[in-house]
């Protein structure tokens, strides 16, 4: 085989396409128009001899076939990777900077426990510095360069100067106290309509997912009380009748620190949330800022495979 005659960019294609599971968010992380995203897609098949990702109800989902070469192209994008990191050298770990991340304390127990050692290891000098996000994406921030990176689960319509990249994919349970009184025989729809509820509320608008999915079929709860933070909301669920409906990692964690707390399946349809890092076009190509997120990348994907 004369490898001379291969596109070896469309391992590179097939490596992104296969991570995001999504055709918009390949190409943006690409920078290709949708037309050449479509382009690149027919050669791959062609190439491989197999439709490879094929769509579903969100995004793409990948054939047997791509899971079979999933690995292999992964390995070899990797060595690359090494390769021209090598080539290029690794003096820009040794820089002394500040990076501004915009995220939510959600987020911030997820990714700092294990992050920041690596960090702090192989980037010694750099500083991480968070912000609470505010249920806004900090767009002005980001483009004068005071925010590096955010993080968050409700960005939308980002401008075309901006990068996107999914790091996490969550659905939504319910935490109740353990022996709460109406729960006896599960959870089912009336009786979370029953029951009070506390939510989180970054912008101080009770209207959240729950919600509108509620109005839309004629429904509504009833919301005692918002709280600005994703984690303290549990807190207030020990001993009392009140629900809270949150993130299943949210609700996982709560448990483990707190075993008077028990978790029930949402009785509503609601989409997964998608937790994205959002960067500006005048970041993109710095290496410590692309390093870094290779890294938050890196370690959100050990956490979905541990789930």
């Amino acid at each position: 085989m004369n490898i001379a005659n291969k596109d070896l960019n469309l391992l590179l294609f097939f490596h992104v396409l296969y991570q995001e599971r999504n055709a918009s968010l390949a190409a943006v992380r690409m920078s290709l128009s949708q037309p050449a995203m479509s382009h690149k897609l027919n050669k791959l098949r062609h190439e491989f001899g197999d439709p490879l990702f094929v769509r579903a109800a969100r995004g793409l989902t990948p054939t047997p076939g791509a899971h079979q070469l999933a690995l292999q192209v992964q390995k070899l994008v990797e060595d690359i990777e090494a390769f021209y990191e090598q080539c290029e050298g690794r003096d820009f770990l040794t820089r002394a900077e500040r990076i501004h991340i915009y995220t939510t304390d959600y987020m911030e127990q997820i990714l700092l426990p294990g992050l920041l050692p690596v960090l702090r290891q192989e980037a010694p000098n750099l500083v991480l510095i968070t912000h609470n996000t505010r249920g806004l994406l900090p767009r002005e921030e980001l483009e004068k360069g005071t925010c590096d990176l955010a993080i968050a689960g409700f960005y939308e319509q980002l401008p075309d100067t901006f990068h996107q990249q999914r790091l996490l994919s969550e659905d939504f349970v319910v935490l109740a106290a353990a022996g709460h009184p109406l729960l006896n025989e599960g959870l089912d729809l009336n009786t979370y309509l029953s029951c009070e509820h506390v939510l989180t509320t970054l912008t101080g608008d009770l209207n959240g997912l729950v919600d509108r999915e509620l109005q839309r079929q004629g429904l509504a709860r009833k919301v005692v009380a918002g709280l600005s933070s994703f984690l303290a909301p549990s807190r207030l669920i020990r001993g009392s009748d009140l629900l809270l409906t949150c993130l299943r990692s949210v609700g996982e964690d709560a448990i483990a620190r707190d075993p008077e707390l028990r978790l029930y399946s949402l009785p509503l349809s609601l989409p997964r949330i998608d937790m994205m890092q959002i960067w500006h076009e005048r970041t993109h190509n710095d290496r410590l800022r692309s390093w870094l997120r290779h890294k938050i990348q890196q370690h959100t994907q050990a956490l979905n495979s541990c789930t």
